[in-house]
This record gives structure tokens, C-alpha cells and sequence, in this order.
């Protein structure tokens, strides 16, 4: 879902650029380190450690897709040493930003960091009218554009943990081998986590999940040959599916004889309910890590810990 940052906000900021808003680093002999969505947040503390000052733009529960940044937001951009984001479509924001403030730091994309795969509709999929693709209609099975939800498989997030050590290694010298070796202690329990669900899935007869919900985990179902179903794309802004669409889920659930209709984190889950419902299933919640809610943050949330919890609710879940 493109969005253009409001120009209004952007001229201000441009026109009193020299008006610095109250968010100094509490220590500014740290670099500091800026991130927009809570997976690079993530992999950012993770690989800086004690040495870096970590921030995250987006607030805890809000909705990624409707984020727009404020001129504080803006202004620590700005100011960082080193500014990760994600790089696909919805982070078109970002594109514009860089281009008119005085950025000095290193950007690193997270896109950037694995190998693309590309958003694809899947059978029974409600099409979702507003979201930024070309401007035919799209059948099942035809893609899109690159999807940009690849943290989503723990080996690409490992990857990304990898890339930020290298960025903050070559930003501080001094600690080169600091930031390198607390971004491989991370990659390394992510490869493990990795293995787990690869392990976990092998043990199953069938590997069909359906959500009742958007479907963000393209690189997730791709890690570990899911066959999957869903009411909405990854990106898609729609809440209210066709009644062929549910229908069709319903069947599916019915006829693959699936004990569990998913959905995602923040997700009213009414798709959902009405599709397990209807099919005499349960529903669960499957956390895509896209952002997290305050009470996940005071609790010390980790992509790790969060993944680790979609593991224990598949391993409770499937086949019931």
C-alpha cells in the first residue's frame, strides 16, 4: 500500500529544518541507530548491544500500514548513524524523506539483506481494491510484486541481524567485533529457532493453514513448503471478504479437516471466527512480529520470544 508522506508536514519540516524538536540521544557518544518497524528494532538492539541507542518509529500497536511520521520522527532520522527499514511499497514514506533532509548516516534496507520472493493471490482470495499494484486485476495464482514481509522467515531474519552487526561494525571500528559477535549470537538462535519449525513441520502429515485474515508470511509458508490459504493479501487494507471467499476457506477447513482457522496480531478476528464457526473449527492467533503492543514491550518482547510462541500454538493447535 504506497503512501506519500503529507506534504504539508514535509514543507514545515524543510522550511524550519534548523527548529530542533526535544529528542537529544540520552547518551550521544552511542551512535544512534534508528528503525521503523519493531522486526529491524529488533535485530538492532539485538547486534548493538549496550553500544548503541536504539529507536523505534512506529508506536507500539499502531497499524504499520497507516503510520506517518511526525517531524520528531523525521529529525531523528535525520540525525542517526544508521537508519534500518524494511524497503518495499509501504516504506515508499522513507524514500521521500531521504531525498529532502540533510542525511549523513548509512541506510540499510532490509529488502536488501535476502532474496525476494514475489506476492502472489491464491485461490478464493479476496481481491483487495486500493492496494498499490498494477492496475489489472489479478487471478489466482498471478503475481503481484515483490512481497516485502521477509522477516517473517527466521532465516532471512537472520540474515538481516547479520547485515545491521556489519553496518555498526563498519560505523564504529572500535567495536567492530562486539557488534559482530552479539549479530552472529543472535543469527545463530534464529537458526536454531529455524530448524525447530522445520523439524516440526516435517513430523506433520499435512502442511495446509488457513487465515482467516490478511496473509503476511509469504516467506514464512515458502521457508517450510506450507500450502496455504487466506482471505486477504499480505498488504491488503480490506476487512470485510466476499461471501465466496469465506465460503471457499470454510470448505477448505472442512475438507482438509483442519482444526485451527488463524489470524494475525491486532486482527479483530470476526473473518476468522465466522470461518471456524461455520467450518467447527477453533481460531488462534499467529503474531507476524510486524509490531508489537505496549504490553509486549514491557514484557522484554523479542522477535525470538514472539516466533518462539507461534511455535509452542502450531505445536498445540495442528492437527486438533
Amino acid at each position: 500500500m504506497r503512501r506519500m508522506i503529507a506534504p504539508a508536514l514535509l514543507c514545515a519540516l524543510l522550511l524550519t529544518g534548523c527548529a530542533r524538536l526535544d529528542r537529544e540521544p540520552a547518551d550521544p557518544e552511542k551512535l544512534q541507530v534508528v528503525a521503523t518497524i519493531f522486526p529491524a528494532y529488533d535485530f538492532a538492539r539485538a547486534a548493538a548491544g549496550e553500544l548503541a541507542e536504539v529507536t523505534m518509529l512506529l508506536p507500539p500497536g499502531a497499524e504499520s500500514h497507516s503510520y506517518e511520521p511526525t517531524p520528531a520522527d523525521i529529525l531523528a532520522v535525520e540525525g542517526c548513524d544508521l537508519f534500518v527499514y524494511l524497503g518495499g511499497e509501504s516504506d515508499h514514506w522513507v524514500e521521500t524523506i531521504l531525498e529532502n533532509i540533510d542525511f549523513q548516516g548509512r541506510a540499510l534496507r532490509m529488502v536488501d539483506c535476502v532474496e525476494l520472493l514475489e506476492e502472489e493471490t491464491r485461490e478464493g482470495m479476496q481481491a483487495a481494491p486500493g492496494h498499490d499494484h498494477e492496475s489489472h486485476d489479478h487471478g489466482p495464482g498471478e503475481v503481484m510484486e515483490m512481497d516485502e514481509h521477509v522477516w517473517t522467515a527466521p532465516q532471512n531474519a537472520a540474515a538481516v541481524t547479520r547485515a545491521v552487526g556489519e553496518a555498526l561494525a563498519e560505523l564504529d571500528g572500535a567495536h567492530a567485533g562486539e557488534y559482530r559477535a552479539a549479530a552472529g549470537d543472535y543469527a545463530a538462535r534464529l537458526t536454531d529457532l529455524d530448524g525447530r519449525f522445520a523439524a516440526f513441520f516435517d513430523g506433520l502429515d499435512r502442511r495446509t493453514v488457513v487465515f482467516g485474515d490478511r496473509f503476511p508470511l509469504r516467506y514464512f509458508a515458502a521457508a517450510y513448503d506450507l500450502d496455504y490459504y487466506a482471505a486477504f493479501p499480505g498488504c491488503g487494507s480490506q476487512t470485510e471478504p466476499s461471501a465466496a471467499t469465506v465460503a471457499f476457506l470454510t470448505e477448505k477447513v472442512r475438507t482438509e479437516a483442519l482444526g485451527t482457522v488463524w489470524y494475525i496480531e491486532f486482527s479483530n478476528h470476526l473473518v476468522a471466527d465466522s470461518i471456524a464457526e461455520a467450518a467447527g473449527a477453533e481460531t488462534a492467533m499467529f503474531h507476524t512480529c510486524h509490531n508489537v503492543s505496549r504490553a509486549e514491550v514491557e514484557a522484554g518482547a523479542t522477535y525470538l520470544s514472539l516466533m518462539e510462541g507461534n511455535l509452542e500454538t502450531l505445536r498445540a493447535r495442528v492437527g486438533t
